[in-house]
């Protein structure tokens, strides 16, 4: 799975991007050029908790965004994690996500 890591490229996802929010997860959308393949960031914020909470929020991430086949080419996505996420399983993760993918046209 290719993740987005440098600040450059966040940047670059935040200021083109679009936001879609649920109460499990919100995600960032931009658009890539077509053909380069797609590339998602888990991001869990501090504000969240200690680090085992945080970590345990990006492993739903990371297993809701396998169960909906991310990252998907011409797309790069963020993927934050909200407080509600740590104590919800990776299945209910994904049908929330699925649901923000086909809102943003993914």
């Amino acid at each position: 799975m290719k993740t987005i890591k440098s600040k450059r490229d966040f940047e670059r996802v935040f200021s083109r991007g679009r936001r879609y929010n649920d109460a499990l997860l919100r995600i960032r959308v931009a658009n890539n050029d077509e053909g380069v393949p797609g590339r998602v960031a888990f991001v869990a914020a501090k504000r969240l908790g200690n680090a085992v909470f945080r970590n345990r929020c990006k492993r739903v991430l990371r297993e809701a965004a396998r169960s909906c086949a991310l990252p998907r080419d011409g797309f790069d996505v963020i993927l934050f994690s909200t407080s509600r996420t740590h104590d919800s399983s990776p299945e209910q993760v994904a049908a929330a996500l699925g649901r923000l993918l086909d809102r943003a046209g993914v």
